[in-house]
């Protein structure tokens, strides 16, 4: 049955390397995600260097500091994506097709079981490569020296953020038990989660409070920054609260849209 945490480890990465032996099959496809995520990432770090061709400073801000940030975001959102990305299924189509009844009749728990459909999304590794190559460079070019402290908490500032990517995806996912299709919703939430990528401060008040207190993303990326960069931990003590209430409101909705699916006898 798989449910010891040796099992589910072997068990993920078995699925892991079927699910990119699919992916593998279709090249072109593969070819051409690979290539609209770099375009992606590359008209970014474009818009910021031009931006900074003209000013040296973004409210207060430098050049490699806002790159620094942006390497902080893409960490966490490329390991989301790496092992939850099969949540945008749930939300354009399985529900509303009548396919997710599998989930519920295989011998595992049906929220691994649908995620276990993608892991080790190549879109994921390439985040991470280039969030931390931004990280790497644009340290060096400020001249950083973290402490060992901060040496220690970095990759599990990157795991906090990244399960808040994971729950605030669960959460508008999981709708689809009642709305049948969420992905109007979960597309909107997710190019939210894109202002995350740069200072905080250059929002209206208004916007601020929502990347920070509803949908939680600066968490993700600008409290780990101003930690590392300026040792600010303002934000960052909250982050421990904010990354258990975003998992268990997620869960919790995921729960409840899973009993009523069950109920319904779809």
């Amino acid at each position: 049955m798989n449910r010891t945490l040796g099992g589910r480890l072997r068990l993920a990465l078995f699925l892991g390397g079927v699910g990119l032996h699919r992916l593998a099959a279709y090249r072109l496809d593969f070819l051409l995600g690979s290539g609209a995520f770099l375009i992606r990432v590359g008209l970014q770090t474009v818009t910021v260097g031009v931006v900074f061709s003209h000013v040296p400073a973004v409210a207060g801000w430098s050049y490699h500091q806002v790159l620094f940030l942006l390497g902080c975001a893409l960490l966490p959102r490329g390991l989301d994506h790496l092992f939850t990305d099969q949540l945008w299924e749930l939300s354009r189509k399985l529900i509303q097709r009548g396919e997710f009844y599998r989930y519920l009749i295989r011998p595992v728990n049906p929220l691994f079981a649908l995620l276990s459909e993608r892991f080790f999304h190549p879109d994921g590794i390439g985040e991470l490569l280039v969030g931390l190559v931004l990280v790497l460079w644009s340290g060096s070019e400020l001249g950083l020296d973290p402490t060992a402290l901060q040496w220690a908490l970095a990759p599990l500032l990157v795991v906090a953020g990244a399960l808040i990517h994971f729950s605030v995806k669960l959460f508008f996912a999981s709708l689809s038990f009642w709305t049948v299709t969420s992905m109007p919703a979960l597309q909107t939430v997710t190019q939210v989660s894109e202002f995350a990528g740069y200072p905080l401060d250059l929002y209206h008040a208004s916007l601020r409070t929502l990347l920070t207190w509803v949908l939680p993303f600066a968490f993700t990326s600008y409290a780990p920054a101003v930690y590392l960069l300026h040792d600010d931990t303002g934000l960052l003590r909250w982050l421990p609260a904010v990354t258990g209430l975003s998992l268990l409101a997620a869960l919790a909705l995921w729960r409840r849209g899973l009993s009523r699916y069950e109920m319904t006898g779809s």
